[in-house]
């Protein structure tokens, strides 16, 4: 569903949200106006893009319905030891502190799948999502109920919920990291789980980070999206790292509606400050850039920066840097000759 709005004037809108796994429906009703990041309607979160700013004052809307916003039915969550995975596996359940659902998850809440990324403690199917289940039902608990046999004290009283499973289920090819990366969680679709090859390829991302993604993926550039850094002692979520022979590129994709926060793009400032100074270069792109500029314009000068910083970083293999091949915005990967 795609609306026009005059800047500053609330638009009133009315649609009907069906959710695909009860197949239940519900009439919904909302207003959002220029400044409008999301809505929140009836219990229900819709998320509110803004595609473009014409000349004339007037903002093009996308809004998500549940055909669009809702549609990260799939969460992967990590497994690091093998008694939580043996708990999925055999009891059928798995557990998330109610704090971190409200933090990380709280657009995308409840999931009706459930995939596993196993760290290194798994051996020959760490660093990959193997397994995964369907989500029966979610029950808000405390760590007592789940766990009684251990002692009563503050840490028992906290709450999480807890996802009743089916059984395990195993891909057929394990979806990999590449670089062996640390996620938090990532809630994604149903197709882009089904057919993604790498951990990269599950981030349901804004239109802007997927479009550049798959130019990424189309010229070999190995990108982390959603990269965890800690800066100044604080987690900072990078849309695409990419690492190079010497330095690191923080690539970044803002949207029409988060420029126009002052407080958000003072947030950048300081944000970008202190990766300088840890050693990151820091490149930001907007909408119209994004849309409109891509090859001719991010693409060569994200190219540039990575040829200067020695080629992209293949995890120990041999550098390989990205040839421009025709004026077209054609690219290829190349390892060095030099080396």
């Amino acid at each position: 569903m795609t609306l026009e709005a005059s800047r500053g004037v609330k638009v009133s809108a009315e649609w009907t949200l069906h959710d695909f796994v009860t197949g239940a429906r519900t009439q919904v009703k909302a207003q959002f106006g220029d400044s409008s990041s999301e809505v929140q309607a009836m219990g229900h979160n819709i998320e509110v893009d803004v595609l473009s700013r014409k000349k004339d004052g007037e903002v093009g809307y996308t809004m998500n319905t549940s055909k669009n916003a809702a549609r990260r039915d799939v969460l992967v969550g990590i497994i690091n030891n093998v008694r939580d995975f043996t708990l999925a596996r055999d009891s059928h359940w798995y557990r998330i502190p109610r704090s971190s659902v409200k933090k990380w998850l709280s657009k995308s809440w409840p999931p009706s799948w459930l995939a596993f990324y196993q760290t290194k403690v798994f051996g020959s199917e760490s660093h990959s999502v193997t397994y995964y289940a369907q989500v029966l039902d979610v029950r808000q608990v405390r760590r007592w109920q789940l766990f009684p046999d251990q002692p009563r004290d503050e840490k028992s009283e906290q709450l999480y919920a807890q996802l009743l499973l089916g059984p395990l289920q195993r891909l057929p090819e394990p979806i990999l990291s590449r670089r062996f990366r640390r996620i938090v969680f990532i809630p994604t679709t149903w197709e882009k789980f089904n057919s993604a090859l790498e951990i990269n390829d599950l981030f349901d991302g804004s239109p802007l980070e997927d479009r550049l993604w798959t130019v990424f993926k189309r010229l070999q550039i190995s990108a982390e999206r959603q990269e965890f850094i800690t800066i100044d002692s604080e987690f900072a979520a990078l849309d695409f790292a990419i690492y190079c022979a010497s330095g690191k590129i923080d690539v970044e994709t803002d949207g029409d509606t988060w420029h126009a926060n002052p407080e958000k793009a003072a947030q950048d400032n300081r944000r970008d400050n202190a990766l300088v100074v840890k050693g990151w270069s820091v490149l930001r792109f907007g909408t119209a850039q994004v849309m409109e500029q891509l090859t001719d314009y991010c693409v060569p000068k994200i190219v540039t920066k990575i040829n200067a910083l020695g080629g992209v970083d293949e995890n120990g293999t041999l550098p390989r840097r990205i040839e421009l091949l025709n004026e077209g915005g054609l690219y290829q990967g190349r390892l060095f000759d030099d080396l």
